[in-house]
């Protein structure tokens, strides 16, 4: 084997807590260990990426990863972390989410049977469903003490004097249910490692213990820290939301922005957290960025990584030259090379309008596309001083009162971008 697994988290600091002799057994040769994902939508966002990470470098390290999708423990609702229960999914929204969770890991795990260390694919559905609830109080619940699930501190939480809403017996009964997981994948794959984030610890735990009495075996564990921002916010959180994995819900473009937005100080975190670089390229790489950080070295090559890691070397190409366009570092070639959802994203909030099609046919004079069909600037003399001026452009290229636009000029055959100086934009819409 390679470096060592627990080493290698230690140094990327994606090590919470680990249980005792997890590393000594790690080191005796190849283990499988899993890690659970919660299929609340068909998408995973960038929380659920250190997770993935984790189970990326535990099959680089020679091990064998196992990803479970809680199709059973989904339909309940974990309680880590949570401050109320949540609203429980019917069974068609879970299996359309469980199946898209399935397609997005397929992306960052060698699932290939010629593998060495394949890695797995596990649903508790395929085991849960058929369990009735008098055999799994008889075989399961009878191993643990309600003391001992009710010490956990995502119990006590809860149903301590500051909490509002209690909780649910379903929610009681979750930590048993994972700790099932961790027995059955104990008795059919060998797995003797859970690993998650740090809010998982109780879960897991209960997992090994039921492992210890039930099985009369012996099982592992370690977490990873909840990644935070240095400003307090959410990680992986915007003003319109989640960062998803699935360029359908945030595009590559919006993607590569978070990163390259992040505060030099979560980038020194990300660097090490989030892309595969050596430990000794990304110790260069900070004391670069220290030296010149109004270069931002760090978040550019953090957003390069993980835009490719995620989506594909076109999507990352497609982000860059539209992060070029706002910078006026771009040519006309460059935005006409834009798919119409980046352009939008690219462009968002920027005033528009709705023209007929029609007007192109014998192409749309630039004074009336700027003053009168468009209604970008306010007269026809205000467009004609801009245009003496140079400080009007179509599609970034700039032009004079002797411009027509044409369907040439359409942008996914649609859209004309208008701009006056540098950072005056309005969109023209035909259709």
């Amino acid at each position: 084997m390679r470096n060592s697994f627990v080493e290698e988290l230690e140094w990327r600091g994606m090590l919470h807590d680990i249980m005792p002799e997890t590393e000594h057994h790690l080191n005796q040769g190849p283990t499988a260990g899993y890690i659970g994902f919660d299929p609340t939508a068909d998408s995973l966002h960038i929380g659920s990426l250190v997770q993935i990470l984790i189970l990326m470098h535990f099959q680089r390290a020679g091990h064998q990863p196992i990803a479970l999708v809680g199709g059973a423990t989904g339909m309940i609702g974990d309680p880590s972390g949570k401050s109320d229960e949540r609203n429980l999914l019917d069974a068609e929204t879970l299996t359309a989410n469980v199946n898209g969770i399935k397609a997005q890991l397929a992306r960052f795990l060698d699932f290939s049977a010629t593998s060495e260390n394949p890695a797995k694919l596990v649903n508790n559905f395929d085991w849960m469903k058929d369990y009735t609830l008098i055999d799994f109080s008889r075989d399961i619940g009878k191993h643990l003490t309600v003391n001992y699930m009710m010490a956990k501190d995502s119990v006590k939480k809860r149903l301590g004097s500051e909490s509002q809403v209690g909780m649910s017996f379903t929610e009681f009964t979750y930590q048993l249910l994972q700790g099932y997981d961790f027995l059955h994948l104990y008795q059919n794959h060998n797995c003797t490692l859970q690993m998650g984030g740090s809010d998982q610890w109780g879960n897991i735990t209960t997992g090994t213990e039921l492992v210890r009495r039930k099985a009369a075996g012996k099982a592992y564990a370690i977490t990873c820290p909840l990644i935070t921002k240095a400003d307090g916010t959410k990680f992986g959180k915007t003003e319109g939301g989640n960062i998803w994995l699935d360029k359908a819900r945030t595009s590559p473009y919006k993607f590569y922005q978070y990163w390259l937005n992040a505060s030099d100080e979560d980038a020194e975190n990300y660097i090490k957290i989030f892309t595969f670089l050596s430990r000794e390229e990304i110790e260069g790489l900070i004391a670069e960025h220290r030296e010149n950080p109004h270069m931002r070295l760090l978040q550019k090559r953090i957003a390069e990584e993980v835009t490719l890691l995620v989506h594909s070397q076109e999507d990352l190409d497609n982000a860059q030259r539209a992060s070029q366009i706002l910078f006026g570092k771009s040519t006309s070639e460059d935005l006409l090379q834009l798919d119409e959802a980046t352009f939008l994203d690219v462009f968002e909030g920027v005033p528009q309008t709705q023209l007929s099609s029609d007007l192109l046919a014998e192409g749309l004079d630039i004074i009336a596309a700027l003053a009168g069909e468009g209604n970008f600037l306010k007269s026809n003399g205000e467009a004609r001083r801009a245009l003496k001026e140079n400080s009007i452009a179509v599609n970034k290229a700039k032009v004079n009162e002797s411009k027509k636009i044409t369907a040439a000029d359409l942008i996914n055959d649609r859209y004309v971008l208008l701009q006056r100086g540098k950072k005056s934009y309005f969109i023209l819409a035909f259709s």
